[in-house]
């Protein structure tokens, strides 16, 4: 693993591999080699790549789920291989992309499933193992959902009950597949930030697979990013955005990260006009022109907040709007 900082960490890592070699033996394939980690607890890691690499291949080797070809994988310094299932799950929980279909369940009846490591295919609950299932149900903020059914749940309150479930485990490590893949803006932000409270408030260490960036970079203590047959690269996510090594999550020359605002952008050689005013202004003048880049040009562009206007500077005049919706208007009616 590339590491972006020299500084050792003192702690010992929750789940730790060194040069693994993933893939399958039947046939035999290589999907990726001389993969290391270390996954810290009290951290939120999420691990980002294009399609293909290995990321569920990785995730099947840590889970045990698919072994690795080479190398071992180290839960709490014991190798998973030698674990029961049992024991691997009081120790590790997984939140996979799954579609619940006993929508006559309860919210608590899911969560009180997370027992199962505890108290056997029984599934009687002890006192204790009912106290697990409030605390958690208080620890991810639905309590109030606790006798309603799971089909009358919203996309977002069902993903937080199947946390709830895993977190009901008790287990130390957390490792969730796409947690946020089909959930709206709001609920996208709402389960990142919870899973990162989750994190720091239990000392859990978790891991989440994801393809969203803008979520990743607001919430992430650390990012692994894999590439096709090359190592695991992590460290801080600022360090990887400053250090342009977000850039690897892009192959190919099409498209590019900015390291100011860390969005995805087309990468188009066109020069942008001279636009002077506010940054927070600005800024969204230069989108128009990046979407837009047959619009006429004029010589600047200069932007006012309060009252909001645009100024239009041309070689002989001067074009004043009051929004961006009429500045473009006016720019296409202008020769090219």
């Amino acid at each position: 693993m590339n590491e972006a900082s020299n500084i050792q960490r003192v702690e010992a890592s929750s789940i730790h591999a060194r040069d693994l070699d993933l893939g399958y033996r039947a046939p035999q394939t290589l999907i990726a080699k001389g993969i290391s980690f270390d996954l810290f607890p009290g951290e939120l890691t999420c691990l980002m790549g294009p399609n293909g690499v290995g990321k569920s291949t990785l995730l099947k080797a840590i889970l045990h789920q698919n072994p690795p070809l080479k190398g071992k994988v180290f839960l709490d310094q014991v190798d998973v291989s030698v674990l029961s299932n049992r024991q691997r799950a009081k120790k590790l929980a997984v939140v996979l992309t799954e579609k619940i279909t006993s929508g006559e369940m309860t919210v608590n009846e899911l969560v009180a499933l997370g027992r199962v490591p505890h108290t056997g295919w029984s599934g009687l609950l002890s006192p204790r193992d009912k106290l697990m299932v409030k605390k958690v149900l208080d620890l991810t903020h639905i309590s109030h959902l606790a006798n309603k059914k799971l089909a009358a749940l919203s996309d977002g309150q069902r993903q937080t009950a199947l946390i709830a479930r895993a977190l009901a485990q008790d287990s130390k490590v957390l490792i969730l597949d796409e947690p946020t893949a089909h959930l709206d803006l709001t609920n996208r932000f709402e389960i990142m930030h919870l899973l990162r409270h989750l994190a720091k408030k239990s000392s859990r260490a978790i891991l989440v697979v994801t393809h969203d960036l803008e979520v990743a970079m607001e919430t992430a203590d650390k990012l692994w990013i894999m590439e096709a047959r090359k190592p695991l690269l992590a460290g801080c996510p600022e360090d990887l955005m400053i250090q342009g090594q977000i850039q690897r999550l892009l192959p190919g020359d099409k498209w590019q990260i900015d390291p100011q605002s860390g969005k995805i952008r087309l990468l188009d050689p066109a020069k942008l006009p001279n636009i002077e005013g506010p940054s927070h202004l600005s800024q969204w003048i230069r989108n128009v022109f990046r979407k837009n880049p047959e619009l006429y040009q004029p010589k600047q562009i200069r932007v006012r907040d309060q009252p909001f206007g645009i100024s239009l500077f041309f070689p002989n005049r001067e074009e004043k709007v009051t929004s961006i919706a009429e500045m473009i208007r006016f720019l296409r009616t202008q020769p090219t």
